[in-house]
């Protein structure tokens, strides 16, 4: 079995799990709540097999490094940061209904993945031979995924409060968690995501001094970057100092999320940087 196959695996059990979540929320049965739970860690799973096969791959062929190295490795990373991200919250706060929100995400990446990126191993530019790398990518990665989860909960925050000033009482939406819970798995997985991506920006400063002799360039990538982390200091500053919350703070979730993409993949593929390889 190759690392493609487990890949493949993967997001099927994250488009399984899509269709067990919703059928979940429509009929709150059990069992079909824990099959959903039970697709995401077999994606999951599958996802950290490929990645160490990857990984053990690369030794082979003589060129070892981690699977965190262009677009096809980065971003099967940022699926299954977003699904141990969203485990994590599911545990958490018991609440699998936020799944039929966050297991569509990771399918479309790993999806995006398989028909738009090659999958084969590559050697590392002289730029991403340095122990910085797993420290930079990591940091950042596991970022994105608690704001993924904070994305697809904002989503469902303002579709209920939607429904609630329209009065659709007996609706679908009147399934979904209360709004204050909603409110609160926002706020903590921007409140656990932010600090990591300090630290990814922090890590990643020191990294480019290690490759270009500079700490800051003002790259698109790191541009976008600061761009994003601003977004989501302002997040936590005004539900700090102002007292927001509720849906202004889904809005500004939602966009801090869509600067995150645009950091990861709208620099890659419309600005030229230093960053141009990843």
């Amino acid at each position: 079995m190759s690392s493609s196959t487990l890949f493949g695996i993967a997001t099927f059990a994250y488009l399984f799990a899509t269709f067990f979540y919703v059928g979940y929320l429509a009929f709150r049965g059990r069992a079909v709540g824990n099959a959903a739970t039970g697709m995401v860690w077999l994606g999951v799973v599958s996802q950290a097999g490929a990645m160490i096969m990857r990984w053990v791959e690369s030794y082979r062929m003589g060129i070892g490094h981690a699977p965190l190295s262009n677009m096809y490795e980065s971003l099967g990373f940022f699926g299954w940061c977003v699904m141990i991200a969203y485990l994590v919250v599911e545990y958490r706060f018991k609440q699998k209904a936020v799944g039929a929100f966050v297991s569509p995400l990771a399918f479309v990446i790993l999806a995006a993945n398989a028909l738009l990126f090659p999958d084969e191993i590559q050697p590392l530019v002289p730029a991403l031979q340095s122990n910085w790398l797993i420290a930079h990518v990591v940091t950042s990665f596991v970022a994105y995924g608690s704001f993924a989860v904070s994305f697809g909960v904002s989503i469902m925050y303002l579709v209920k409060r939607r429904s609630e000033r329209m009065g659709s009482e007996g609706s679908l939406v009147s399934l979904f968690p209360e709004s204050k819970m909603l409110d609160e798995v926002n706020y903590k997985s921007i409140a656990v995501g932010f600090p990591l991506l300090s630290l990814g920006i922090i890590t990643g400063a020191a990294w480019a001094n290690y490759a270009w002799g500079t700490y800051w360039s003002w790259d698109p990538k790191e541009t976008w970057s600061l761009i994003t982390w601003f977004i989501y200091a302002a997040y936590l500053h005004a539900r700090f100092t102002r007292g927001w919350q509720g849906t202004r703070t889904a809005v500004l979730s939602i966009v801090g999320f869509s600067a995150v993409i645009f950091t990861y993949f709208g620099v890659n593929f419309l600005l030229s940087g230093l960053h141009s390889y990843s």
